[in-house]
């Protein structure tokens, strides 16, 4: 076959996931059938980066291979920084989470497997759609809650408390922002008729993301440094936003900011500011 005819094959024909999927659906296709099951990958995937994440924050003062790559290296994450920032988090989950991956078991009907495995090219695309579609939708939220003063107080504050955010920072969230960031994941794939596998893909890479843009490094494979043109927001931009928080509402791509006039550049200086750790946290100006 020419070349031409490979490629067609990997990425328009379902051959190439087809046997991952027909694993999954012969060995756990009770599990993957669960309503319980997208909320379960959802929250490992989350602690599992945030775990990874808090480590190299640990290490990165006595590290020096891991703190050139930090945002803020003369600003360590400390301990009553974690404490914090986890137990809003647990917080969270035990108050919010839990009850609607509950509801969602007793009320929701078994998610339906079809036989056929997305393309690989389907499987893409639908990231690519959620996280478009997923992108606008906060966009508008955002900067809604930035611009009308008793939203940002009753809701966004608590998100601000932190000028330097770090992976933990990517939840602490009020239970109305954490409830609307669900929602969105949850509801876009359906608008979009992705495929199941193609769902939890996008639940897995969402997470990332969104923990990669507050992790507060800036590593050489992170998103923002493999998508070109400045496309894409990440770490930088984001800790951009923290500090100026009149910037930067996107929480991916940087289009609708720079078509709303709201798009700034990180300053590199910023990037290496000193002062006391405890700095770390503070309110909106």
């Amino acid at each position: 076959p020419t070349i031409f005819h490979v490629f067609f094959q990997i990425y328009f024909s379902g051959s190439i996931l087809q046997p991952a999927w027909d694993y999954l659906h012969q060995n756990h296709h009770d599990f993957l059938r669960s309503p319980l099951f997208p909320v379960v990958l959802s929250v490992s995937t989350y602690f599992f980066l945030v775990g990874l994440y808090t480590v190299l924050d640990l290490l990165a003062p006595s590290w020096p291979c891991i703190n050139r790559y930090r945002l803020h290296p003369d600003r360590p994450v400390t301990w009553p920084n974690i404490w914090t920032t986890l137990g809003v988090t647990i917080y969270n989950h035990l108050l919010y989470v839990f009850p609607a991956a509950v509801a969602q078991w007793m009320w929701r009907p078994p998610t339906p497997l079809p036989r056929e495995a997305p393309t690989l090219w389907g499987f893409f695309l639908g990231i690519l759609g959620c996280m478009v579609v997923f992108d606008f939708q906060y966009y508008v939220w955002h900067l809604l809650h930035h611009r009308v003063p008793w939203l940002y107080r009753t809701f966004h504050a608590v998100h601000h408390q932190y000028n330097q955010p770090f992976s933990l920072v990517t939840q602490y969230l009020s239970g109305w922002e954490l409830f609307s960031v669900g929602f969105w994941a949850t509801v876009d794939p359906i608008l979009l008729q992705c495929h199941c596998l193609t769902t939890w893909g996008f639940m897995v890479f969402n997470v990332y993301v969104s923990t990669e843009d507050h992790c507060g490094y800036d590593f050489p494979w992170a998103m923002h440094n493999l998508v070109p043109f400045g496309l894409w927001g990440g770490a930088p931009k984001h800790d951009a936003h923290h500090q100026k928080p009149g910037t930067n509402f996107a929480p991916f791509f940087s289009h609708w900011d720079r078509l709303g006039g709201t798009h700034t550049v990180p300053n590199p200086s910023s990037h290496a500011a000193t002062g006391d750790p405890d700095e770390m946290k503070g309110k909106k100006d």
